[in-house]
């Protein structure tokens, strides 16, 4: 299969698979939301930020330097499994320890026991690291949407019986670890590698160890006696044992470190609401209804962006072999991201009103407003996923890591200063659209100097795919704006901006548009 197939294959059923586990997510989510209480969502939202900061510290930016590397060995891997596991569980211990500092900080009494089973996720995660890495890296999409779309139902059933029972929020806290755990699981029965015993490495390392359909297992014509250690020697065996373990680990963090950082500041970015607004506003209640409208622009973002990530990385890798090949590569990518970013998330923030009271009640309409707004900038994040992948491929985590530490630099003191201003948490949100929309700019600067994309072509892949959409929601909005919130109304809105969108690229001749309907028919005549 050549890079063209492996490609398609991989948006096909990364968009099947994000659309199937959104959509899985949204039932669970809408279920839970006429359960719970705005209140709940927002103690959860003040934890979210310290267990998504341990897990990526304890990730380490490990599983993209490993799917950037053209052929990773099994040291490497097994070097990955056993950091990831020795630092996610000093990381926990950690944060078992600061719990009651966390929980005065909020002045939550109850976040120091939600805490402590909340971070027992990332202690999970740490067991699956080199496994996700692996399907990653061998773009094996396919079984990646399946262990996706299992853990979540697996998980959401538990949220549901445990809301119903009246746990509320710590429903929520063993749903994200029965999540977690699920996918661990899936990732090690899908992925054919395996971790092998720290002892092992210098026997591997001298040959006498073989890997068969993934498994490590010892010749037996170099099996011998181990020999006896005089007490100077067993005292530095340990220690010399760990080194050569870690070693390839260690020659990755140059490369990985970088991303780490960057990383933390898109946790950081991410999650500045979430603890800000709970420091700003005590009780709960303003974070849940931001973290409520948050959530669902993410299940968007993640629908589009968790598809263009599963493939961008590795296609790009392969692409850098040619220089002439890269530009035309990416641009193609490019266009196809906007192509049905554009639409997907700006038409969520049309139904918005609808969507939330419809199907979650009144007492999150709130959310609604702010829905729409952060939908305007889901529109555009996994734009900036694209070129952040871009510059990860070539090499740069460097320039990856600056962009986004000035990112979530403007971010944190936009807000503090607003709210010192004495503006409210809609104007708030208005400033992180505009930010996070105008630092587009500041990705596509370093694309033309990395690999001489020209700002009018990247205008030109960008820019008619947002007209079209902006102007095809507004005028669905017009059409029915008389109309009261109702199934209709937002059933109307989706058809009317489904047509004309369609429609107008049709009109228009997309190019993207007809070779994705070609390949779709090709593929399904095949069948």
């Amino acid at each position: 299969m050549n890079l063209k197939q492996q490609t398609a294959q991989g948006l096909i059923w990364g968009g099947f698979s994000n659309g199937m586990v959104q959509l899985l997510g949204a039932v669970f989510g809408v279920w839970l939301l006429n359960i719970l209480e705005p209140d709940d969502y927002g103690k959860m939202a003040a934890l979210v930020i310290f267990s998504n900061i341990a897990s990526v510290l304890q990730e380490s930016g490990f599983t993209a330097a490993l799917a950037n590397k053209r052929e990773p060995t099994h040291e490497e891997y097994n070097a990955v499994f056993w950091f990831n596991i020795i630092v996610g569980i000093v990381l926990y211990v950690i944060l078992f320890f600061a719990a009651p500092l966390i929980a005065d900080f909020y002045n939550e009494p109850v976040l120091c026991p939600l805490g402590r089973l909340a971070f027992l996720g990332f202690v999970f995660s740490c067991f699956g690291t080199a496994q996700r890495a692996y399907l990653f890296g061998h773009l094996m999409v396919k079984q990646t949407s399946i262990m996706q779309m299992a853990s979540i139902t697996i998980s959401g059933i538990v949220a549901v019986c445990l809301a119903y029972a009246g746990l509320a929020y710590w429903g929520l806290a063993i749903q994200n670890l029965v999540y977690v755990g699920s996918v661990t699981a899936f990732a090690w029965y899908f992925s054919p590698w395996r971790p092998s015993l720290p002892a092992m490495q210098k026997e591997m390392d001298n040959g006498q160890w073989t890997m068969d359909n993934g498994q490590w297992t010892m010749d037996n014509s170099t099996q011998r006696d181990i020999p006896q250690l005089n007490p100077k020697q067993k005292n530095h065996c340990p220690l010399s044992i760990i080194h050569s373990t870690l070693s390839p680990a260690w020659r990755m963090f140059g490369f990985s470190s970088k991303l780490l950082v960057n990383s933390l500041a898109f946790q950081f970015n991410n999650n500045a609401f979430g603890v800000l607004l709970n420091r700003f506003y005590p009780g709960g209640h303003v974070a849940g209804i931001y973290s409520n409208a948050r959530k669902w622009d993410d299940m968007g973002i993640a629908t589009i962006g968790g598809m263009i990530q599963g493939v961008a990385q590795p296609v790009l890798r392969e692409a850098a072999g040619g220089e002439s090949f890269i530009v035309p590569t990416f641009r193609k990518l490019l266009r196809f991201t906007c192509f049905v970013s554009f639409p997907c998330l700006l038409g969520l923030a049309l139904i918005a009103e609808d969507f939330i009271v419809l199907l979650a009640g009144e007492k999150w309409h709130e959310s609604a407003l702010l829905l729409s707004m952060l939908c305007i900038y889901g529109a555009f994040s996994p734009v900036v996923t694209l070129y952040s992948n871009l510059v990860i491929s070539r090499g740069r985590s460097t320039i990856n890591m600056v962009i986004g530490l000035l990112n979530c630099a403007f971010v944190w003191g936009g807000i503090i200063v607003l709210h010192a201003l004495g503006y409210n948490l809609t104007e708030m949100v208005i400033f992180y659209v505009v930010l996070n929309i105008g630092w587009l700019l500041v990705w596509q600067t370093c694309a033309r100097r990395l690999i001489g994309l020209r700002w009018w072509h990247a205008f030109k892949d960008i820019a008619p795919f947002f007209v079209f959409a902006f102007a095809v929601m507004t005028i669905a909005w017009w059409l029915t704006r008389t109309m009261d919130i109702s199934w209709l109304r937002m059933f109307l809105r989706i058809l009317i901006a489904v047509v004309l969108y369609v429609g107008s690229l049709w009109i228009a001749r997309a190019k993207i548009l007809r070779e994705s309907f070609e390949y779709i028919f090709k593929n399904n005549g095949k069948k």
